[in-house]
């Protein structure tokens, strides 16, 4: 409301000096309603910073893990379906990013036939929600294409865009899983750097265990990425697993700087090949076996990851929401 001059004061001056109270009066009014629409101004971005901050802290921070491996045949899709149906099984907010882009089958493993697929995205033809479909228990998943050679390797307009898409999906999500192809292409380090946690998948098999090794050694010396997490699929037993582990740590300790925990293993089982026929995951498709209660245990292991303080030296996903959190926590 204008602030105006009393009249007491005003009357003080003399009849001939009424044009410059009337210009004074001016002036006071002008420069009083500056400073309330200032204030008013201000006011309304403190309480917009006020309610930015208190959605950032009512919201959980994203974990993304990326699942690869060296070789190819080594369960590593199977891992990321089973993972993620356990997780949103028990209430969390799931995405499966099928990250093999030439080569994609996360969709099939669940039994769906997504209308679009990320070609479709990077095409410029559909947009990220677009793309998304929903699978079993609410899991959202991106589906890639298949048998397309367009976008197996991204160039860097792509994956800036991704970054974006991503950060700007309307969803909250608690965990995004990454399935990346086989190998030690371009995209497969890009998806591995990307992501806050590696899981990498090998078998007892002798030529898996070497290109894990050669996997991890390349995203050490070219990307700096020093820590990695080992799941061993197919054993026999507990014991087997934990030779391949001792294996790859004896090497990796003598010739590398990394460090290797060891996330779990993970059963030989027929009924894998069952499942798959019937486009099941195994936890759904034989809930009581060990097997399924061994993808729930390694549910249980990411759960317990200790969550990430800040972004790696590299641009990851969800960086953006990741770097909100951190400045509420500050």
């Amino acid at each position: 409301m204008p602030i105006t001059a009393k009249p007491t004061l005003i009357n003080q001056f003399p009849q001939g000096h009424d044009r410059r109270i009337d210009q004074a009066r001016k002036r006071i009014t002008m420069n009083d309603t500056q400073e309330i629409a200032k204030n008013q101004s201000e006011s309304s971005q403190t309480e917009q910073l006020e309610d930015s901050s208190a959605n950032l802290e009512n919201r959980t921070a994203t974990r993304v893990l990326s699942v690869t491996s060296g070789k190819g045949g080594v369960g590593k899709t199977a891992v990321v379906a089973n993972m993620g149906y356990c997780l949103a099984r028990s209430g969390k907010k799931v995405l499966i990013f099928d990250a093999d882009l030439g080569l994609a089958n996360i969709d099939v493993v669940f039994g769906l036939t997504p209308q679009y697929n990320l070609n479709h995205f990077f095409s410029g033809e559909k947009d990220l929600e677009s793309v998304m479909v929903e699978g079993p228990h609410g899991i959202k998943i991106m589906p890639a294409g298949s048998g397309v050679q367009s976008f197996i390797q991204l160039d860097s307009h792509q994956k800036i865009r991704l970054l974006e898409a991503l950060d700007s999906l309307d969803h909250e999500f608690d965990f995004v899983l990454i399935d990346t192809e086989a190998g030690i292409s371009e995209n497969v380090t890009y998806f591995n750097t990307a992501a806050q946690q590696i899981l990498v998948v090998t078998t007892p098999d002798p030529t898996a265990i070497t290109d894990a090794y050669a996997l991890m050694k390349l995203l050490s010396i070219k990307y700096h990425e020093k820590h990695f997490n080992l799941i061993v699929n197919m054993v026999q037993n507990e014991d087997e697993a934990l030779d391949v582990y001792r294996k790859l740590s004896m090497v990796s300790h003598r010739y590398l700087d990394i460090s290797i925990d060891f996330f779990g293993s993970i059963p030989f089982d027929n009924q894998m090949k069952d499942a798959i026929r019937k486009q099941q995951v195994i936890s759904d498709f034989d809930g009581g076996s060990k097997i399924s209660e061994t993808f729930s245990e390694l549910a249980g292991r990411v759960v317990a990851l200790s969550s990430p303080v800040s972004p790696k030296g590299t641009i990851q996903f969800f960086w953006k929401r990741l770097l909100g959190l951190r400045k509420t926590e500050e």
